[in-house]
């Protein structure tokens, strides 16, 4: 029987990413408990073999801390070893200040950590999960990560989010339909400082929003004193609802929020990014 064209295509796909890294000889995958990430450790371990593969987590404010557990647990199940490097972002300006290009700041800040930590490891090349779906989204931390060095395998062979979580599903990977998670500091509009106060209040109303709607797809944007909540279509409905409407409200404003509103638009990733894209 003949295979499907999309599966020929997956399959030389994946071929392609072992013989990148093949050639690079020996990798520090930079592994922040994503799928795309986490494939690309197990994808290096099998072209590679534990031995030459290395795992760096920065663990920073602003990822919630089960990020940082999950990555630990991942690179355990895989026998690489495993780094987590504290990185304080709030202490460079550029990124607490919260401009447009925060993401830059930030990314390049913690490329050249993780590069340097990588290039002690026997000369390890730094690979990250960028993806070939990265490039239709604002995503400012590309530039930062070419820029000292770091490799995009994924993106090199040309695999898409959803072809990623095709594979890590085949690898046995625990977090391979996990939504996406992006850092908390997309939470706020451009140009409001970041702090560890607010950045606290947002993973605390989330992950009360996520125990109790049973959902990760959601999103608290902070508009202090003001909640936005983006909850999947489906969803909105449920939530205007009592018991839900109440419990919501109650729950947020136990977290520090005096108002709390519903986008009717719905989750979407990257919303305030919208401004940026307007003005390109």
């Amino acid at each position: 029987m003949t295979e499907p064209d999309g599966v020929r295509n997956l399959a030389a796909k994946e071929a392609l990413l072992h013989g990148i890294l093949r050639e690079l000889g020996r990798v520090a995958v930079a592994l922040s408990g994503g799928v795309d990430s986490s494939y690309l450790l197990a994808a290096a371990v099998s072209a590679l073999g534990p031995e030459r593969v290395l795992a760096l987590t920065a663990e920073s404010p602003f990822f919630p801390g089960d990020e940082a557990e999950l990555s630990r647990r991942i690179a355990a199940s895989l026998g690489v070893e495993h780094r987590m490097l504290p990185v304080d972002d709030l202490a460079n300006p550029q990124v607490a200040s919260n401009p447009v290009d925060r993401c830059y700041h930030c990314k390049r800040a913690r490329f050249e950590l993780l590069r340097d930590l990588a290039a002690e490891s026997d000369g390890a090349m730094l690979v990250h999960g960028e993806n070939a779906d990265d490039h239709l989204q604002y995503r400012p931390g590309s530039a930062a990560a070419r820029e000292v060095g770091a490799r995009a395998p994924l993106a090199e062979a040309g695999l898409g989010k959803a072809e990623i979580r095709t594979l890590a599903r085949r690898a046995g990977l625990p977090n391979w339909d996990r939504p996406a998670a992006a850092c908390l500091a997309t939470r706020f509009p451009y140009d409001t400082p970041l702090t560890r106060e607010g950045l606290a209040r947002v993973e605390g109303a989330e992950r009360f929003l996520h125990d109790l709607l049973g959902t990760s797809a959601l999103r608290v944007r902070d508009h202090y004193p003001i909640a936005r909540l983006e909850l999947a279509p489906e969803d909105i409905p449920r939530a205007a609802q009592d018991p839900l409407r109440r419990q919501i409200s109650e729950g947020l404003t136990a977290r520090g929020y005096r108002y709390v509103t519903l986008d009717l638009d719905g989750y979407r990733s990257g919303s305030f990014d919208d401004r940026v894209a307007n003005q390109s």
